[in-house]
């Protein structure tokens, strides 16, 4: 398997590159507007063929690249089924893994930072990942207070699909904030502050309804441009115009 995790700094967001060497296929997890021109690169220089663009929920942190690089590349969109997208070309869920050549990325409905939110698992020999999107970072998770976000059906999902997964599972989150990069399914159950150490569903609760976070600052234009795949309604004109047009208008 070839990796790479890739990061964005405006938003903090970590996109993940994750290809076949046998079929020289790949899938990029969560990619971002602003990095198309990044993520074609890398894809150039190790040789693959982007498959499929895959996203754990939508957005409201940052636009997707998802339609873009399917005008670029011609390669397919993949949003959870529960999202109900017409622009997306792949609905993923747990019935139905993903293959990327001879690699399965095992979808895992984690709701409660969205509604629809998933997390997807590769089991390799040498080390099992698990690509949590906003419902586990590390020594965090997701905020609830927006898009149908719920603290106790996320306090569910870590519990009952993440925090289950073997000890040694690699979490590879779509944030991080402090220059931190992957853990453990063992160090989040043994210490999260928020969701870890034994704490109670009645002590996340009251810890996530008092975070007194900001609004997010991309909210208005990301969540209704990720709805839209990226918002690229005439996609041959995206692709002739290196800039991000849900970020535009």
């Amino acid at each position: 398997m070839i990796f790479r995790q890739l990061f964005e700094p405006e938003s903090g967001t970590y996109t993940y590159l994750i290809g076949c060497r046998d079929s020289g296929l790949a899938v990029l997890i969560d990619p971002v507007c602003e990095m198309v021109d990044r993520d074609l690169s890398v894809l150039q220089q190790l040789g693959l063929t982007l498959t499929y663009t895959l996203e754990t929920h939508i957005h409201a942190d940052h636009v997707t690249s998802a339609c873009r690089l399917r005008s670029l590349t011609g390669c397919k969109i993949a949003y959870p089924e529960m999202d109900g997208l017409a622009c997306a070309d792949i609905a993923v869920n747990e019935m139905n893994p993903l293959s990327v050549g001879s690699l399965i990325l095992r979808p895992l409905f984690t709701p409660g930072h969205t509604d629809a939110h998933h997390s997807y698992l590769i089991d390799r020999p040498d080390a099992s990942r698990v690509f949590t999107g906003d419902a586990l970072l590390i020594d965090g998770c997701g905020r609830t207070d927006f898009q149908n976000g719920d603290a106790g059906t996320l306090y569910r999902s870590i519990h009952e699909k993440l925090f289950t997964l073997p000890d040694d599972t690699l979490v590879y989150p779509a944030h991080d904030y402090k220059h931190r990069h992957v853990t453990t399914v063992a160090q989040e159950r043994e210490r999260n502050p928020r969701v870890g150490g034994g704490k109670t569903l009645e002590q996340f609760i009251e810890i996530m309804a008092n975070l007194d976070l900001p609004y997010p600052k991309q909210i208005d234009v990301a969540v209704p441009a990720n709805r839209l795949c990226g918002d690229c309604r005439d996609e041959d004109t995206a692709a002739r115009d290196p800039s991000c047009r849900a970020l535009q208008g």
